[in-house]
Parts: structure tokens; C-alpha cells; sequence
């Protein structure tokens, strides 16, 4: 397994995120780049073989056998084999698979570390192969959508945990994450149009003032430049976590309701998160030394989040025409972010070496 390379699995990253937004701006009623079968994958696309590639890249690199990487690879390959071989229940089987190898590395990273925050992202782990695993029993997307939102949201909190470490936690405020991680799961476990939804979208505004208060966000906040922006960045992300449970609990009767909580989280809440973290944990998944931070991706972020925004009232006053137009600045906000981070590591990169050349050429002169 030492062929397969984090570079390697990039590209197919990528290419679960061009077809999810694709497929997604099908969905909003915009027929102007069509990738047959995205619109319909579209969730798979997103979670599992974009997010779920991501997040097992990350922790696959940490491992001390490279082998590991076969799970994101695993992940990554099920976006061609669902799109391009046109076999969904595959592709479905995949991501099952690739939740069951993240299962085992969240087993081998806690048993090695016996801390809170493995476990947390531990239970992420098994909220992903769980929903996944809804996915490919149903043949229904939304059956998974619930578990796939522990994914990400416990993953993450797992992930702060661990990034505020030099904030110390007090032991109470654990024990009340610990109590609402349960009320989390029993909201799993109860039907979704019954109490579920409720009970769901509860916790997560619980969780979102967790985060607010504890989280070292609150810190960096306050501070400059990349600080600045990843404190700012996290704490619009818990903005998001909240509006996206309030939604969820009262926002029932609008038809755009799914929609709405489900973006409101997955895009508000997960991609402030990704757009924040990225300096920190990008250089150690891809393993480069340069950090993809400068001021002008502050320019790219506030289009994401102003996009967003008007997609989100858009959709809740069912004004279509508005909601298909800020999505689609918002799917190319995502795009423009990404480019924005890959030109600054390259600029940062050619900068260093071309200083290296001058200082070689002095030296010898």
C-alpha cells in the first residue's frame, strides 16, 4: 500500500465536490451544467464522498502504517463508480466500507489515546457507517441524513476538543457535553417526524452555546490576521449550528423545511468549519509545509456566507428564482475558496524557492 499517496487522493476529493455542487444546482432548478445521476446522489456526493474522503484522509495520515489510506481512497473511488459506471448500490457499499475502516482507525487512535475527544469523534465515526448503512438498506437518502449530521457535528466537536487543549475544559462543562452527546443519539433512535426532529434540532442549538462558551474560538476572535479568521470563521460555524436546530424544531411547516436545516448546517455550519480550519489541518492531510491562509480569502468568505445567507431567506419566503441564484453564487463561492487556498500554498511556494535561488546566487558571487 505504499503507492497510494495523500496527492493521489486529492483529486478525488475534488471531484466528489464539483459533482455534489453540480448535482446540487440541478436540484435548485438550474439545468445549465447537468452530470447525469449527481442531482440524484447529490447527498453521497457530499457526505460520503467528499466530506467522508476529507475527514478519513485526515485521520488515515496520523496513522503510523500509510495502508490506511485505502479507506479514503475507498470513499473517494465511489464518486466514479456511482456517476460514471452508473452503479449507485456499489458505490453505496463503498462508502459502507470506507465507514467501517474510519471505525477502525477512531478504534486504534483511541485505544491508543484514551482521551474524550477520540471518542467523540469515534462516535462520529460510527454515526457515518450507521447512516450509510440506513442509505443502502432504504435506498433512501434522508433515512441517513440524521446520522450523517452526527457525523460531521461530533467529528468536529471532537476536533475542538482537541484544538483547545491550552483552554482547559472545565470538568462540569464535560459533563455536560457528555449529557448532550446522549440526548443526541436518543434523538437518533426516535422517529424524525415525531419527536426526533424535535428532540434533534434541540440538541444541536444546545450544542452550537456548548461551543460558544468553550470553544477557543472566542479567543482567537479577538486576536489578528489568521487568529482573526479562524476564531471569526468558527463562531459564524456555531451561528449556523444554531439557526440550523432552530430551523429543524420550529421551521416545520415551510416546504423548503428539509432543505433548509440541512443547508443551513451542512454548507452554513460544516464549510465555516472547513473554510476555519483549513490553514491548521490542510499542510498535515497534505502534507506541505506552506499554510493556505492570507486577508484575501476574508473577501472569498464573506461571499460564501452572504450567498448562503441569501439562499436561506430566499428559500424560507419560497421566492425560487432568488434561492436558485444565491445557490449558485454560493456553489461557486465554495469552488473560489478552494482555488483562492491552492494559488496562495503555490505563490507561498514559488516565493520560498525563488528566495532560495537568489540567496544561492549571492552566496557564490
Amino acid at each position: 500500500m505504499k503507492i497510494i499517496k495523500p496527492n493521489y487522493i486529492l483529486p478525488l476529493v475534488l471531484l466528489a465536490l464539483l459533482m455534489g455542487i453540480s448535482g446540487g444546482w440541478v436540484r435548485l432548478g438550474d439545468l445549465s451544467w447537468v452530470v447525469p445521476g449527481a442531482a440524484a446522489q447529490h447527498g453521497l456526493l457530499m457526505v460520503g464522498g467528499f466530506l467522508g474522503t476529507l475527514i478519513s484522509l485526515e485521520r488515515a495520515m496520523v496513522m503510523k502504517h500509510k495502508s490506511w489510506l485505502v479507506v479514503p481512497l475507498l470513499s473517494g473511488l465511489s464518486v466514479p463508480v456511482m456517476l460514471w459506471m452508473g452503479n449507485p448500490t456499489l458505490g453505496g457499499i463503498m462508502l459502507l466500507m470506507a465507514s467501517i475502516g474510519l471505525v477502525l482507525i477512531m478504534y486504534f487512535q483511541s485505544f491508543q489515546h484514551q482521551v474524550l475527544e477520540q471518542y467523540v469523534i469515534s462516535l462520529g465515526a460510527v454515526c457515518w457507517l450507521l447512516g450509510n448503512a440506513m442509505v443502502l438498506k432504504t435506498g433512501f437518502i434522508p433515512a441517513g441524513v440524521s446520522w450523517w449530521i452526527g457525523f460531521i457535528l461530533l467529528t468536529i466537536v471532537g476536533e475542538r476538543l482537541e484544538l483547545s487543549k491550552f483552554l482547559p475544559t472545565p470538568q462540569w462543562a464535560k459533563v455536560i457535553l457528555l449529557a448532550l452527546i446522549f440526548i443526541f443519539f436518543v434523538s437518533l433512535l426516535l422517529p424524525f417526524h415525531g419527536y426526533g426532529g424535535l428532540l434533534l434540532g434541540m440538541s444541536m442549538v444546545l450544542a452550537a452555546l456548548w461551543l460558544s462558551a468553550f470553544d477557543m474560538a472566542k479567543v482567537a476572535a479577538k486576536k489578528v490576521g489568521q487568529f482573526c479568521y479562524i476564531g471569526i470563521g468558527l463562531r459564524f460555524g456555531y451561528i449556523w449550528l444554531g439557526l440550523s436546530g432552530l430551523i429543524l424544531s420550529f421551521f416545520s411547516h415551510s416546504p423548503f423545511h428539509y432543505d433548509l436545516f440541512v443547508h443551513s448546517f451542512f454548507l452554513g455550519f460544516t464549510f465555516s468549519m472547513i473554510w476555519a480550519h483549513a490553514p491548521i489541518i490542510l499542510p498535515v492531510v497534505l502534507n506541505i509545509k506552506e499554510k493556505p491562509y492570507h486577508p484575501i480569502l476574508w473577501f472569498g468568505w464573506i461571499v460564501f456566507q452572504m450567498s448562503l445567507i441569501g439562499r436561506i431567506v430566499f428559500s424560507a419566503l419560497e421566492i425560487q428564482i432568488g434561492r436558485t441564484m444565491f445557490g449558485l453564487i454560493n456553489g461557486y463561492s465554495i469552488l473560489a475558496m478552494f482555488a483562492l487556498m491552492a494559488l496562495i500554498v503555490l505563490i507561498k511556494s514559488l516565493k520560498k524557492r525563488f528566495n532560495f535561488i537568489i540567496k544561492t546566487f549571492l552566496s557564490l558571487i
